[in-house]
């Protein structure tokens, strides 16, 4: 089993860290097949960014599908995660949906905290796409600071302790998912000083993709796929999946 890990992100760092976590959830039942962004922008952090790099993240499937069994979308906002399932047949899983519908199955109640004010309301937005939006307490995160992406895990530490145990014990929640790839790894070092499950969301999606994949689902004609269409200036592999080419 082959399991892409897509970073829409630019941030090489990133993907490495993700890729580590992602090996040591799948151990030799799969393999890790990390990529990088090379255009957009080193990390997504708003809605708009989003848009550009889910159009990226199309790009980057359409061209590296050959021997892969499933995808993982490595970006808490799942950037083109919808799209994406719309016009590959492989299973697609996004960090984000995979975070909640793991924490919906650990617990009743979850948070999630992060690093920055910027991305509370697209996060809330994409917490409550996935209809789960009764069960979540919100999104807690520092005041407004300047980061640095490859280092704010470590940096804003206690900190995030700080938002998960307030997560637990002012809102109720039972499960605290760290959003942002920035953070990934922190989970299992702060697991042990919040009185709660700390969820890592690309072990939950990987894990995921890996369950999925397992499960061999047939893709046939389905009636929401969009009809095949031609276009203009699109890189020819995703132009191909468009158009529905044989061997796209």
């Amino acid at each position: 089993m082959r399991i892409l890990l897509l970073n829409p992100n630019m941030t090489q760092a990133m993907t490495d860290t993700m890729a580590d976590i992602a090996r040591d959830v799948v151990g030799d039942r799969a393999e890790i097949v990390p990529l990088t962004a090379a255009k957009g922008f080193p990390y997504i952090a708003s809605r708009a960014e989003a848009q550009i790099a889910g159009a990226i993240a199309l790009e980057m499937i359409a061209e590296n599908l050959d021997g892969i069994d499933a995808v993982v979308i490595a970006a808490f906002g799942d950037p083109s995660l919808a799209p994406a399932r719309e016009i590959f047949d492989l299973p697609i899983v996004g960090m984000a949906e995979a975070a909640v519908l793991s924490a919906a199955m650990l617990g009743e109640r979850f948070s999630v905290v992060t690093f920055t004010p910027l991305m509370t309301r697209w996060y809330e937005d994409c917490i409550k796409s996935t209809g789960l939006g009764s069960r979540f307490t919100g999104v807690k995160t520092p005041g407004m600071q300047e980061i640095d992406v490859g280092s704010v895990a470590k940096d804003l530490k206690p900190d995030l302790i700080r938002l998960a145990n307030r997560a637990v014990l002012e809102d109720g929640a039972d499960v605290v998912i760290l959003g942002g790839a920035p953070l990934a790894g922190l989970a299992q070092q702060i697991a042990g000083e919040v009185p709660a499950i700390v969820i890592d969301p690309i072990s939950a999606a990987v894990a995921q993709a890996m369950a999925l994949a397992a499960m061999k689902p047939v893709f046939m004609e389905r009636a929401c796929k969009p009809a095949a269409k031609s276009s203009v200036g699109l890189p020819k592999a995703l132009a191909d999946t468009i158009a529905m080419k044989a061997g796209a």
